[in-house]
């Protein structure tokens, strides 16, 4: 495995209060995947070619699906990988996408 240098960046966001709490302060549960947007584009701009984007749920229940990951390399890595996001959200209805309590237990990347 090759070390990490200071080429590479990280960021992550891990939050705090419930999806309810993004939901009702900002209008939409997606709050803090949008936030991470904004920092990997910085990373982009700093020189990064490659972007990974993991979300873990941590109240998921026994069998669910609880770890996501999408990732990327080349100048559109960030793009590319919230392009695969938004695409795996489409399947669901606005309905869905819009009721925090459906999006904990059953939308990817709606976690903490």
């Amino acid at each position: 495995m090759e070390p990490l240098k200071h080429e590479c960046g990280i960021a992550m966001i891990c939050l705090r209060k419930p999806l309810a709490h993004f939901h009702e302060q900002y209008g939409s549960w997606t709050y803090a995947l949008d936030q991470m947007y904004l920092l990997l584009e910085k990373q982009r701009n700093r020189g990064q070619e490659g972007a990974g984007v993991a979300c873990v749920k941590l109240h998921a229940e026994p069998g669910e699906d609880y770890m996501f990951r999408e990732r990327a390399v080349g100048s559109g890595a960030v793009t590319d990988i919230y392009d695969a996001i938004h695409h795996q959200l489409a399947q669901f209805t606005h309905d869905q996408r819009t009721d925090v309590a459906f999006a904990e237990h059953s939308i990817p990347f709606a976690g903490e």
